[in-house]
């Protein structure tokens, strides 16, 4: 009896021992530091897949952004070539307008000047023509010298017969002129109306590029428009030139300088932004003139008009050191070669000037335009549209404005003939 009342009650110790059992039992493990480590390695391999999954991200956008950036630039492309088979109409209409207009000028001076010199006559001819025996019988004189001044009054009135002649000559001239000209003011007015449609259009996607532009800067652009600043206080072109070399070779120094020393300090995305940048410094985007051995042929025609004045030519200031083009009013220019605005602002006596880094030591010289349409530090592709040249009128005939074209190697000039596409 007393045996089993022992069995069925424990004792106060052998229940304070069951429970903290049971509590111990219920209490998670410590990890250990193995489970520790292992952890610590899960977490670092999360982040470096979710860093490599950003970078490929951040990629797959800037190399949707750079196609996307191509296609819109090849559309501009076409879009100024498309504009430009109607500058051509327009070239066309306006040469033969001002041609006509400088006719009709000359036809006027020559008409004026022979009405001034029969102008003094005028009175002697008509009282002639109205009273011939009484302007005879007027002033007293012998019968040799009467006979003599009607003899000589009859070679007078051959000779202004012969001027009225003439004078009748210019004035159908004129005449003549003013009906080619009205002809003609039709079909300049249709190929000026076809082409403001089209450059409306390209007018459109130029303001939408520099939007995107002016939104997304980058290093080597700031680069460019600062040292297109310190540029623009040289005294001559060429010293520009130089000056614009000088700030590109110390900016790419000091990027190379930037990335060596993050790699040293084991820094990889530092050192690759500035090897980028580098990059960018060392070689301009899209630079077609990069490859000197295939560089023959490799511009483009800036402007659809006529070559006035041809390298080698004779002027003021000595042989002529590039090309000059007149073009039709307000004509668009193009880049002739890819690569990046270097320069873009008023210089001298220039104008507004563009300068384009065409790689391997070759720029682009554009000067005499009206209005720039992209700013230092953009790149640009061959055939893009960068300016506008000046409006002038037809009708008036006047001193045409003209686009100057320079083509550098090694800041100096050289002869751009070769270089200029035989399809242009």
């Amino acid at each position: 009896m007393p045996r089993a009342r022992r069995s069925r009650f424990l004792t106060p110790v052998a229940l304070a021992l069951l429970l903290a059992g049971g509590a111990l039992a219920e209490q998670p493990k410590r990890p250990t530091s193995a489970e520790a480590a292992r952890r610590q390695a899960d977490e670092a391999e999360r982040a470096q897949a979710a860093g490599i999954a950003a970078q490929k991200e951040a990629a797959a956008r800037a190399a949707a952004a750079e196609q996307e950036a191509g296609r819109l630039a090849d559309e501009r492309i076409a879009a100024a070539a498309k504009l430009r088979e109607a500058e051509r109409a327009t070239e066309e209409a306006a040469s033969r307008m001002d041609t006509l207009a400088h006719r009709r000028q000359e036809a006027a001076a020559r008409l004026q000047a022979r009405a001034d010199e029969l102008a003094p006559l005028l009175p002697v001819i008509e009282r002639m023509s109205l009273f011939p025996a009484e302007t005879l019988l007027a002033v007293e004189a012998k019968p040799e010298a009467a006979l003599r001044g009607v003899l000589v009054l009859q070679g007078i009135g051959r000779t202004l017969e012969r001027q009225a002649q003439e004078l009748r000559q210019e004035q159908a001239a004129l005449d003549a002129a003013d009906k080619a000209m009205a002809a003609e003011a039709p079909k300049l007015a249709a190929a000026q109306a076809a082409e403001a449609a089209q450059a409306a259009e390209l007018d459109r996607q130029i303001a939408a590029a520099k939007a995107r532009r002016d939104a997304a800067t980058d290093q080597a652009e700031d680069f460019a428009r600062e040292a297109a600043k310190a540029a623009a206080r040289a005294e001559t072109l060429r010293g520009v030139i130089d000056q614009l070399e000088a700030e590109r070779k110390r900016a790419e120094a000091k990027a190379r300088s930037q990335a060596a020393r993050a790699e040293r300090r084991k820094r990889p995305a530092e050192a690759s932004a500035a090897r980028r940048e580098q990059e960018a410094l060392a070689s301009p985007a899209g630079g077609s003139l990069a490859s000197i051995g295939k560089g023959q042929g490799r511009l483009t025609a800036p402007v659809a008009g006529t070559l006035v004045r041809d390298w080698g030519e004779k002027t003021d200031a000595g042989p002529a050191t590039g090309l000059s083009y007149q073009a039709p009013p307000g004509a668009r220019v193009v880049a002739p070669c890819g690569g990046r605005a270097v320069f873009a602002a008023p210089f001298r006596s220039f104008g507004l000037l563009i300068i384009l880094d065409c790689g391997g030591g070759y720029h682009v010289v554009l000067a005499g335009l009206d209005r720039l349409d992209i700013a230092a530090g953009a790149s640009v592709r061959a055939g893009e549209p960068v300016g506008v040249m000046p409006s002038w009128d037809p009708h008036t005939p006047g001193n045409r404005p003209s686009l100057y074209v320079q083509l550098r190697h090694g800041g100096r000039p050289i002869d751009p003939s070769a270089w200029l596409k035989a399809s242009s």
